[in-house]
């Protein structure tokens, strides 16, 4: 039975660079579908988010320029908060699928694996 589901990701960037920026928000992009084996019909919304230090580019123009025009995006910044970490791009994704919750992958990638390690994917030796 499909049911509509939250995906979350971020993933840190060297700089703000829109360049940098384009090509890490679709490795993102990228992830999230590949892991959760979604289709473009497959996603209804994304939020994007980033950290204050960001301003070069929208990271909606990546998933854009991946292909996803009937995609509703929106891009926000995240708070100031004190020693956070820095250069973050972040997503949440609403998505129809059949996986039930705990199935869902949630990426976080680079230097943003460290915001969540208990989501990081586990690997067999």
């Amino acid at each position: 039975m499909t049911a509509v589901r939250a995906v979350r990701g971020a993933i840190q960037v060297d700089r703000d660079e829109t360049e940098e920026i384009m090509a890490a928000t679709s490795e993102l992009v990228a992830a999230v579908i590949d892991r959760n084996e979604l289709s473009a019909d497959d996603i209804i919304s994304v939020l994007f988010t980033v950290t204050p230090d960001l301003a070069s580019c929208f990271p909606a123009a990546a998933m854009r320029a991946l292909g996803f025009a009937d995609v509703p995006l929106m891009c926000a910044t995240e708070i100031a908060v004190p020693d956070a970490m820095e250069r973050v791009v972040r997503l949440l994704a609403h998505v129809n699928t059949e996986r039930p919750p705990s199935a869902v992958e949630h990426v976080y990638l680079r230097g943003a694996a460290q915001l969540r390690p208990d989501l990081q994917p586990r690997r067999i030796a």
